[in-house]
């Protein structure tokens, strides 16, 4: 600090010989009148300046002015100069100009002036403490903030609703729901359990702390909501999950009369993509148009979001082609919508054509060729960015070593690296995640282990174990990859990705009751029995011959899915006959009707293994017609294994 306060006060206020006051009250007008006129001309330096240089007192509302005026511009070292001014020609400033002075310390961002001011206070009120605990909270010091609010309670300080306002968003930020609770209980205690600014408040915090059941019983408690309490009931349902209850709230909102804002209808309108509520994001619509927010930039990229999600790419496009509506939001999510749906060359079309591009912009395009592996496309878009811009973040930068591992470049892979290692990228999780599986699909293990022990070991996730597990599992290391197994359990906790790459472990080793064990681990604890991890214990009880027992002793109940797999599963390891019992017993035992790709596989597991006589017999007794790609693989068939008859018939059949 250039003055220091403290120091300043407790000196001159027990020394007052060092006073002067204008000769005549002529030149304190003048001089204000000065002050004034450089304000007016918005000269706030000058007037500081002049008022610094001035060996007398002016006017406290004039130091409140300006002060106001330092908060607002953020002026530091204008604050310092008031303050200085302050002290020194003022014998007892009154507190609630250094209030201000404290508030203007705050909003320039130096906490350490301001609590330095506040500690040498001869007196305070309850201002002094509100003027410290919000300069803490809004300083993003919301521990700082929660202790000086105990240090008021302990002075005998009572708090207001403006002492509340920062406590509470304080709570939030450290996101200790027990110290809400408590403040809660305060804010009740004395009174102001009817504030709607409080409660709503207090349903943000309780939000951001995961309990929506107590955020949801304050903001029934509130008596009139306004636009901000719906808007955050709104959000925080929409960030733990619950979309459909999001979109329930907003209209619950809209029957309450309540205008919503525009961030309450970009809310509802992520909350339908969340969980694909095209009806729902249809009606939200139409409120939107009715109320006057089409215009809106803020409602429209979330209405052309909720489209692409909904898979209504075209409806997405009439809106992105309205008048008035393309900035860089839109274009980037008409892009994201087509690259990421599979049309990259429309999406690639319309990115050349964007007027300006971010970050953003660039990894949709290429977020689109990597997740459907236009791998080379890939790569040139990346030399493209490289020769183009300078924007690239952490997501760019796993993207393009998703690209190296498509690619298997492990030479490419370590320049990213180097790259990485050079611009800081280090320390990054998500970075170092996709290291690891770059390295990992380049059957670099020598690497993987390096980035796996030095670089993320301290902040080593879930992902990162189940990419060093997948890594081992693709290698067929798989007593390596259970012994990673235990050890992650040490210091993350498992979810259903690492339960099916366990699971396709064991299926590779023919480790039927280690599976047993795994599946069962998973029934108990509540874990999903997803897609994913079905088609993995049916692999696991395939390969093990014992598909009954999961059928019938653990309760997977099949489906046309699981069939495929099994089927797919025989069909790799040869089983014809198992095959064929399990084929029949779809519609015998479990009423599933076979369908097209059940057919193709049986044609698949005949001709791989040679049983031609079967796969006749079972061509021509189907319930239709064999399409081309099935007379295809009969061909084939017939090639490999001299069926030259059968083959005939088949090559017959095609030419019809």
């Amino acid at each position: 600090m250039g003055v220091k306060a403290g120091s300043v006060i407790n000196r001159l206020l027990y020394d007052k010989a060092h006073l002067t006051k204008p000769s005549h009250p002529s030149e304190a007008k003048a001089a204000t009148a000065a002050i004034l006129s450089h304000l007016s001309s918005g000269h706030l330096r000058k007037a500081v300046s002049l008022l610094f240089s001035t060996p007398f007192p002016f006017h406290f509302s004039l130091y409140s002015h300006l002060f106001h005026l330092c908060s607002s511009s953020r002026s530091l070292l204008e604050t310092r100069k008031l303050e200085s001014h302050l002290v020194t020609f003022s014998p007892t400033p009154p507190i609630f100009l250094l209030n201000r002075t404290i508030e203007s310390y705050a909003k320039c961002g130096s906490l350490g002036d301001a609590r330095e001011l506040f500690d040498e206070m001869p007196q305070r009120d309850g201002g002094s403490w509100n003027a410290m605990i919000k300069a803490y909270s809004q300083g993003s010091r919301p521990d700082e903030a929660l202790g000086t609010f105990l240090e008021m309670n302990r002075a005998g300080f009572l708090p207001n609703e403006v002492t509340f306002a920062s406590v509470i968003g304080s709570c939030g930020a450290v996101l200790e729901v027990w110290v809400a609770r408590q403040v809660h209980g305060l804010v009740v205690k004395y009174g102001f359990g009817g504030n709607v600014i409080l409660g709503s408040s207090l349903v943000d915090v309780y939000g951001k702390c995961g309990e929506m059941g107590d955020a949801r019983r304050v903001f029934e408690e509130i008596e009139e909501p306004n636009e901000v309490s719906w808007n955050i009931v709104v959000r925080r349902y929409l960030e733990m999950g619950e979309g459909m209850e999001a979109v329930m709230m907003f209209v619950r909102m809209l029957v309450a009369g309540v205008r919503p804002l525009s961030h309450t209808f970009s809310n509802a309108l992520v909350a339908c993509s969340s969980c694909f509520a095209l009806v729902e994001g249809k009606r939200v619509h139409g409120v939107a148009v009715k109320m006057g927010f089409e215009d809106d930039e803020v409602v429209s990229s979330s209405l052309i979001d909720m489209y692409v999600k909904c898979g209504k790419l075209g409806d997405a496009h009439a809106i992105f082609d309205q008048p008035h509506l393309k900035n860089l939001i839109s274009w980037t999510s008409i892009v994201s919508g087509y690259a990421m749906s599979g049309q990259t060359s429309k999406a690639r079309a319309l990115f050349d054509e964007m007027p300006e591009r971010n970050v953003i912009s660039w990894n949709a395009m290429l977020a689109g060729y990597t997740r459907y592996f236009q791998w080379e496309e890939a790569l040139n878009f990346i030399f493209l960015m490289q020769n183009t811009t300078r924007d690239i973040d952490q997501v760019t930068l796993g993207l393009i070593l998703n690209v190296c591992a498509g690619l298997s470049d492990v030479e490419m892979g370590k320049q990213v690296h180097g790259f990485i290692y050079r611009h800081g990228y280090c320390s990054n999780l998500f970075v170092g995640n996709g290291l690891l599986y770059m390295y990992g699909q380049c059957r670099n293990m020598r690497n993987s282990k390096t980035v796996w022990f030095h670089q993320i070991s301290p902040s080593r996730d879930t992902v990162s174990w189940n990419s060093l597990l997948t890594c081992y599992a693709q290698h067929h290391l798989s007593e390596l990859a259970m012994i990673i197994f235990y050890e992650m359990q040490c210091e993350t906790t498992p979810n259903e990705i690492t339960f099916a790459t366990l699971l396709s472990v064991c299926a590779n080793i023919f480790a039927l009751e280690q599976g047993k064990q795994i599946h069962g681990f998973m029934i108990r604890n509540g874990y999903i029995i997803d897609t994913v991890v079905r088609g993995a214990l049916v692999d696991l009880y395939t390969k093990c011959r014992s598909i009954k027992y999961a059928f019938k002793d653990e309760g997977i109940k099949p489906d046309h899915i699981t069939f495929r797999g099994i089927l797919y599963a025989c069909t790799c390891e040869g089983l014809v006959e198992l095959g064929k019992q399990y084929f029949e017993s779809m519609s015998t035992d479990y009423g599933i009707v076979p369908r097209l790709e059940h057919y193709e596989c049986m044609i698949d597991l005949y001709s791989q293994c040679g049983y031609m006589d079967e796969l006749e017999s079972f061509v021509r007794t189907m319930p239709f017609d064999p399409t081309v790609p099935m007379l295809t693989r009969v061909v084939d068939a017939c090639k490999r294994h001299g069926c030259l008859r059968f083959g005939k018939w088949a090559v017959q059949r095609l030419n019809n």
